[in-house]
């Protein structure tokens, strides 16, 4: 049943990258395409992890920092790309 569990997560993770990718084809703006990118890049990652850690749990303590990892550095790169992107005057604000 782990093996099951495990094969479905790390599906739906793959799932989630295409998905991601998806939004690229749009006429949206740049930043909108990265945005979405970045959200299904960093969910389908963590799903993908998560069902490693369910296949190996022998190598949880580094799998559980991969998770973390991909949480915090996903986000601080969310938040740069927002930072860069906006206009020296907002920055300044």
């Amino acid at each position: 049943m782990i093996n099951v569990i495990s094969y479905v997560c790390m599906g739906m993770g793959m799932v989630f990258w295409f998905w991601g990718t998806w939004p690229l084809v749009g006429h949206r703006s740049v930043l909108y395409k990265l945005h979405s990118l970045s959200v299904a890049d960093t969910l389908g990652s963590m799903l993908i992890v998560v069902g490693l850690l369910l296949k190996i749990p022998r190598e949880w303590p580094l799998l559980v920092l991969a998770i973390l990892s991909l949480a915090i550095w996903n986000t601080v790169l969310g938040y740069v790309l927002a930072y860069c992107s906006s206009s020296p005057k907002e920055a300044e604000t």
